[in-house]
């Protein structure tokens, strides 16, 4: 019968694992999704044009490109290692909901970044996260486009919906309505989306002030519009 002491038993499993593993090359592949996550930590904070800025969502950008590598790292040389990871991320369940589109970009780049990284590409991510973020910079801060806005009328008088109408369509570039509502009491309420001429809402003090309306409401429209 062999002998079959500790020391073999060891080698068979855990030396072999820390011999292929590259302390250089994961230190390298780390400091550049760390550089890479704060590039787009960057980029997102110039180009953020929501209503609140989250600066706690920015800095898991970077956290995200560092853990994705190291993930890619750990799963590349060793097969069990992979299927038992996609196993586990499959049940993981990610409840935070993301309202902007843009957030959503920022996290694939950080995820892909990360791939990458951890694969040994890197010239490529960081050719292509300069490329990246310079059409983010170009499309967003360069390029403007006029977002629509809501105006939300209440009035109690029928005979005042074509005088509001010609105001709107006197002030504004184009405007149409979006819903229109009976309240008990016989009080109306309509919503208008417009675009406005050179920022200047200044007719809606003209429309509140109307023998009849009750109310006038100007909100911004960018897509995403919670009553």
């Amino acid at each position: 019968m062999e002998n079959v002491n500790f020391s073999d038993i060891f080698k068979s499993s855990f030396l072999e694992k820390t011999n292929s593993f590259s302390i250089i090359d994961s230190l390298i592949g780390l400091l550049v999704a760390f550089a890479v996550g704060l590039f787009i930590y960057w980029v997102y904070k110039k180009t953020f044009s929501g209503v609140i800025y989250s600066h706690t969502f920015n800095i898991s950008l970077i956290v995200m490109s560092m853990a994705t590598t190291l993930i890619i790292m750990g799963i590349s040389s060793n097969i069990l290692l992979s299927l038992g990871m996609v196993g586990a991320l499959s049940i993981v369940r990610f409840r935070t909901p993301i309202k902007d589109p843009m957030d959503i970009v920022y996290i694939f780049w950080a995820i892909v970044s990360g791939i990458l990284c951890g694969a040994g590409f890197i010239p490529l991510v960081i050719l292509g996260s300069i490329l990246i973020g310079a059409v983010l910079i170009f499309f967003i801060n360069r390029i403007k486009v006029e977002n629509p806005y809501l105006l939300i009328v209440r009035y109690s008088d029928r005979t005042i919906e074509n005088p509001i109408e010609h105001v709107i369509a006197e002030h504004s570039l184009k405007h149409s309505i979006k819903s229109k509502s009976v309240m008990p009491g016989d009080d109306h309420e309509v919503t208008y989306e417009i675009r406005i001429k050179e920022n200047n809402m200044s007719f809606i003090n003209n429309i509140s002030d109307m023998k009849g309306v009750k109310s006038a409401i100007m909100l911004s429209y960018d897509g995403n519009f919670t009553a």
